[in-house]
């Protein structure tokens, strides 16, 4: 697949199975609830989301916790109310275009950067448009460059 922004390919990657009815690694001793606990109390560690994945991943051999407990991450935390306002890749994208700005502040003919700038703040503006039409945004919700750091900073 090419990327949208430049005239050159991206490089493959090992993709998971399709299967999705696939259940439970039988390696894997943890169940269901120690899951759930386990991704909570990560996440009131400060751990995002990505990071509870890798460290699932790489310390307990999870592949997925989908697969163990049925829902997703995001599932698991909105059960226990203290899932995220924003999604994560929403606030990395917003946390990469404050990065730019206060750059492009100090080097204001940094033009490469300039142009950076407003590509993320375009995929910003897609992505959100997606998140309100799927109802994880509130409709009126808008990304504003001055309230971006107020708002990572909670």
């Amino acid at each position: 697949m090419a990327r949208m922004y430049a005239r050159r390919r991206g490089k493959s990657g090992s993709k998971r199975s399709l299967n999705r009815r696939e259940a439970a690694p039988e390696w894997l001793d943890m169940t269901a609830e120690e899951v759930e606990k386990k991704v909570v109390g990560l996440y009131n560690q400060g751990l995002s989301t990505s990071e509870i994945g890798i460290e699932l991943r790489d310390g307990y051999g999870m592949p997925s916790v989908a697969l163990v407990t049925g829902n997703k991450m995001t599932d698991i935390l909105k059960e226990h109310n203290i899932a995220p306002e924003i999604p994560e890749d929403l606030q990395n994208l917003m946390r990469k275009a404050l990065r730019l700005r206060k750059h492009i502040e100090v080097n204001k003919k940094d033009v490469h950067n300039k142009r950076g700038l407003q590509l993320t703040e375009s995929k910003i503006r897609r992505l959100v448009k997606y998140y309100r039409r799927e109802k994880v945004l509130a409709d009126d919700w808008r990304y504003k460059p001055e309230i971006a750091e107020f708002i990572l900073r909670r």
